[in-house]
This record gives C-alpha cells, sequence and structure tokens, in this order.
C-alpha cells in the first residue's frame, strides 16, 4: 500500500467518524466530513467506497445530493441552521473586527442564497409503516 492511499483510508476513516458524530449532535456537521470520506474512499480504495456508498449514514446524508438530485428541506434547514449558528458565534466573538464581521456576514448571505437557489429541493421520500 503507498503511503497517498494510507494517508486517503485514514482521512476517509476520520471522515466517516467526525460525520456519524455530526450526524448526532446538533452544532457539528455531518455533511462536510461525509463528503470527505467519500471523496477518500473513491480515490483509494473500491472496496471501502463500496462499503461506505451502503451505508445508512451515506444513504440519509449525501446519496441524493452526490447523485444530482438535490437535498430535502429538512436537509437544507439542519444544514443552514448548524452554519449560522457557527458563524453567529464567530460574528459575536469578532465584536472589535467590523472587518472580520462583514466577511461573516458576506459568507453567510451567499451561504442562504446558495441552499436555496443552487441546490435542487427534493421530496423526502416515504417510508412505508
Amino acid at each position: 500500500m503507498t503511503v497517498k492511499k494510507a494517508v486517503y483510508i485514514g482521512l476517509g476513516c476520520l471522515g466517516v467518524g467526525l460525520g456519524a458524530v455530526g450526524a448526532v449532535v446538533p452544532l457539528l456537521p455531518a455533511f462536510p466530513f461525509l463528503m470527505l470520506a467519500a471523496f477518500c474512499f473513491a480515490k483509494s480504495s473500491e472496496r471501502l467506497h463500496t462499503w461506505f456508498i451502503g451505508t445508512k449514514l451515506y444513504k440519509n446524508n449525501l446519496e441524493s445530493f452526490v447523485k444530482g438530485k438535490g437535498m430535502t428541506v429538512k436537509t437544507k434547514l439542519r444544514i443552514i441552521a448548524i452554519v449560522t449558528a457557527t458563524m453567529a458565534f464567530g460574528f459575536c466573538m469578532m465584536s472589535r473586527v467590523p472587518v472580520g464581521r462583514m466577511i461573516l456576514a458576506v459568507v453567510w448571505i451567499f451561504h442562504l442564497i446558495y441552499f436555496a437557489f443552487g441546490i435542487k429541493t427534493i421530496r423526502a421520500p416515504r417510508e412505508n409503516s
């Protein structure tokens, strides 16, 4: 195994771990960590990639986005809420840095615009009871 492949596998495992924690902990986003895992496993190991895309964690958080279908309203709102809370904390901590506050505000606005208009909204799949 090459060093590059080992690094990708290590980063993929870290992404899965943090993504799993993020799926449960409200302020830790799962999405970017799971994207990291998907990317790293795709670059390193077909076996790990196949395993990962078969997990419920992947299917619930990434599958529709990766396939280009979009995200559900619930997923979009969860991501927006987490980013807003995180950026609000940074905004409050930058009370003496007005330029930093302006940059955060602009990034936040573009984030909202991207999630509202850049990512397609899909209906949540119905569960059979």
